[in-house]
């Protein structure tokens, strides 16, 4: 087997976790089965980079030395809002040297203005999505996952979403049990899905400013198992149906509906990664009913039925 080298772009104002994070997983593969990772940092003068941290990162030698890449990684950080107009440069002449190319966080910005994005769908930290999607048009812009893989292009979004992108490839090259191990060693998911949300159903939502809407989404969040049509939540909030379904979508920007369907697939998430229960009293728990209607649920939003997901995607802490 080749050694893949993973070329791992550095400038000031990167993100320290968009750099180790997925470094600490390829490094972790390297370990297991030497011979596999060559990680390689340069950046544009070969001159240390200080992070948005302060913490100080010495490259291994500059981006025009740096080695072919199969994988070339490009990090996120404070340092993408203004970029140095030859790092844009050095990515639009030299990512077609690299088998695979991979962003983490707002890293996507800096392929976007590469021009690597155009005609691709691609995701970037929540918070910069409508920045990506508005200053580039031809880029796909999708916020909800974590990370999002289009051809040999691969995009994550905020911080750590890039160890989980990275164990994704760990896990296609190497295959699961050297993932698995990685994952162990560093305490965490093998790997949530990439279609999973990047933040909960409570953060998803705006919190309701009149205080019936924001009791009922709190009731929603702690009683996923009772009675949650539109009706009962209206009722509950002293409103007629149709009154509620309009001011709940007003105020927190998504319908009940989807609400509901939210914070019932985080919480059968949440029991089959910290408990031991089974699927058939986890569809209950969750307000879904059965476990065929959990499976349904959970195929639609993560790509994986109940039982796949506590497989592939539990603690490993053990």
């Amino acid at each position: 087997m080749a050694q893949r080298t993973v070329l791992v772009v550095l400038f000031d104002g990167v993100q320290s976790l968009d750099v180790t994070g997925p470094v600490e997983v390829f490094a972790g593969a390297e370990q297991h089965t030497p011979g596999t990772y060559r990680v390689h940092t340069a950046s544009l003068d070969g001159a240390a980079v200080r992070t948005s941290s302060g913490l100080t990162l010495v490259p291994d030698g500059t981006l025009a030395d740096a080695p072919g890449p199969h994988t070339l990684l490009v990090p996120g950080g404070q340092g993408t809002r203004r970029p140095d107009p030859r790092l844009t440069d050095w990515l639009r002449t030299n990512a077609s040297r690299a088998e695979r190319l991979v962003s983490v966080c707002t890293g996507a910005i800096l392929l976007a203005e590469a021009g690597l994005l155009d005609g691709r769908r691609a995701t970037t930290h929540w918070a910069y999505c409508a920045t990506l999607a508005r200053d580039h048009p031809a880029v796909e812009v999708d916020a909800e996952p974590i990370y999002v893989r289009d051809g040999h292009v691969s995009t994550s979004a905020g911080v750590t979403s890039g160890i989980d992108l990275a164990l994704a490839l760990v896990e296609e090259d190497l295959g699961r049990e050297v993932a698995l191990t990685v994952a162990r060693h560093l305490v965490v998911f093998l790997r949530r899905p990439g279609n999973q949300a990047q933040f909960s159903a409570q953060l998803a939502a705006q919190t309701a400013q009149r205080e019936p809407l924001r009791a009922v989404q709190q009731w929603i969040t702690e009683h996923p198992a009772d009675d949650l049509t539109v009706e009962s939540l209206a009722a509950r909030a002293r409103l007629s149906p149709r009154h509620f379904a309009r001011a709940f979508r007003a105020e927190t920007g998504t319908t009940p509906g989807r609400y509901v369907d939210r914070v019932r697939l985080e919480h059968a998430r949440r029991l089959l990664e910290d408990t031991g229960d089974g699927v058939e009293e986890i569809s209950r728990a969750s307000g879904y009913g059965t476990p065929e209607a959990m499976r349904r649920a959970f195929v639609k939003a993560l790509g994986a039925g109940p039982a796949e997901y506590r497989r592939r995607f539990r603690p490993l802490t053990h």
